[in-house]
């Protein structure tokens, strides 16, 4: 049984406030665990994944339960890796499954329960969902685990993860109920960006996206957030020095960006428009 799951608002800085609970952004892709019916997995989107991790197919939850987490692949430092989670997310192969799942197998993160002895709880404050979760998964495994909450300390905890170079964390209203489906207020994420000036060589035909460049001429990636319509007028009214089937090359700008962090190609993740430097 798919249950839409509750969706986060941003806020640029972290805070702390005894009404809230502050835990670790988890780098990965978000699932729902089913064990209603049987066992499923599904994504955010709905999508039925089940074959595809059968080393979650194993873990002892309860007949009855619906969980809310998220899937981390982590690296010889601990720390999440998403694009070795994503590599994982694409395999298809059942023999390639089979072997990552015995040897490299993913870690599902906890934050939430939906369901409960057969039972729909997500009216339920947050800190009451948080008891059940705690004896739904008494103990944490490298497989299956419950994220960290702490009270307050927004602040600290957002310092810490910035010192570790880590995505960020969320803070959610400890009395939040679970809003299925919606984009709530009473959860926030703050993400560590990182920031660099970037060079904006051309841009995309057909849909948008500025092609960048780093100013020592590497490729840095494609930027499709954050510009304002106004903005990518003007970009696409500047005077074009070449072009290709795909792009427009135009007078090279200068771009302050924020983005993730980068991958392990050298590319910008996730880009995102702040200005064009003067």
């Amino acid at each position: 049984m798919f249950i839409s799951p509750m969706l986060l608002h941003k806020t640029d800085e972290p805070f702390d406030h005894q009404d809230y609970v502050s835990e670790l952004k988890m780098d990965g892709f978000r699932l729902i665990y089913s064990n209603i019916e049987d066992k499923k997995l599904y994504t955010r989107h709905n999508t039925d994944i089940t074959t595809r991790f059968p080393e979650l197919m194993n873990l002892n939850i309860p007949k009855g339960t619906v969980l809310d987490g998220e899937v981390v692949v982590t690296d010889s430092l601990g720390k999440p890796d998403f694009e070795a989670v994503m590599s994982r997310f694409s395999v298809f192969n059942s023999d390639k499954v089979n072997y990552f799942a015995k040897h490299e197998p993913v870690s599902f993160v906890v934050f939430d329960v939906l369901y409960h002895k057969g039972e729909k709880v997500t009216h339920l404050p947050l800190y009451q969902r948080k008891e059940i979760l705690n004896e739904v998964i008494p103990v944490n495994t490298p497989i299956l685990s419950k994220v960290m909450s702490i009270d307050g300390n927004g602040t600290t905890l957002f310092e810490l993860i910035k010192e570790q170079n880590l995505e960020g964390i969320v803070l959610k209203k400890k009395d939040s109920t679970y809003e299925i489906g919606k984009r709530s207020y009473s959860w926030l994420k703050v993400i560590n960006y990182q920031y660099a000036n970037v060079i904006v060589n051309g841009f995309r035909k057909e849909e948008f996206g500025l092609l960048l460049s780093y100013e020592d001429g590497r490729y840095a990636g494609i930027l499709e957030l954050g510009m304002p319509k106004e903005e990518r007028k003007k970009i696409s009214q500047m005077p074009k020095k070449d072009e290709n089937h795909k792009f427009v090359f135009i007078e090279p700008l200068s771009c302050f960006v924020k983005y993730r962090n980068t991958t392990k190609a050298g590319l910008l993740r996730l880009p995102s428009y702040i200005s064009i430097n003067a």
